[in-house]
């Protein structure tokens, strides 16, 4: 039997109240996952009701017991990736083990020029994801602290704790769609 997720665009509309009806509709139904973007806007300049992701990936990990649940995807154009890393791991652990956090490199320009986030060029954005991505990756699966010198971020001796409870860490979803910069950062 295939397991099927449902995914919504969180900027287009999203309430405390809708959200709420949705997390539990998607898990009575017995879907396999409620996933949701990330965004302030959409992309033509729209605005709407939107919940911030963080606040309602907590929602869904102390009111559901069984749907798989994230970020599809969390840009590190305008979350910092050790925040990141700290929510994801968290959240997981509240949710014992459901969180699937996935993480891109940003593209949507109306959102990062209206909200002042320096979105990039296509090389240096993507050069700054897969730093994003080495930051997370690493503050999630190391036990030891760890150290980053990265042309975008730096770490020294950093360790979050307490540590993601879930064996192996939190999983990392990485969203892209090139098969240049994507896949081989995918692969590594």
């Amino acid at each position: 039997m295939p397991e099927i997720a449902i995914m919504v665009e969180g900027q287009q509309g999203l309430t405390w109240d809708r959200w709420q009806r949705i997390g539990h509709t998607v898990e009575e139904l017995g879907f396999s996952g409620l996933f949701r973007s990330d965004h302030f806007t959409d992309a033509d300049g729209t605005t709407d009701d939107a919940l911030d992701l963080w606040p309602s990936l907590t929602w869904l990990a102390d009111n559901t017991d069984d749907i798989d649940f994230g970020p599809l995807v969390t840009p590190v154009s305008f979350r910092h990736p050790v925040f990141t890393a700290r929510m994801g791991k968290d959240v997981d652990n509240l949710a014992d083990g459901r969180l699937v956090l996935g993480v891109g490199a940003g593209w949507q320009e109306f959102e990062h020029e209206t909200f002042g986030f320096d979105l990039l060029d296509v090389p240096e954005r993507f050069d700054r994801f897969e730093e994003g991505v080495e930051v997370i990756a690493s503050l999630l699966g190391e036990e030891d602290p760890v150290s980053f010198d990265g042309e975008y971020f730096q770490l020294d001796d950093a360790q979050l704790l307490p540590r993601p409870e879930r064996p192996g860490g939190t999983h990392l979803l990485v969203g892209g769609n090139g098969p240049n910069r994507t896949l081989p950062l995918v692969a590594r």
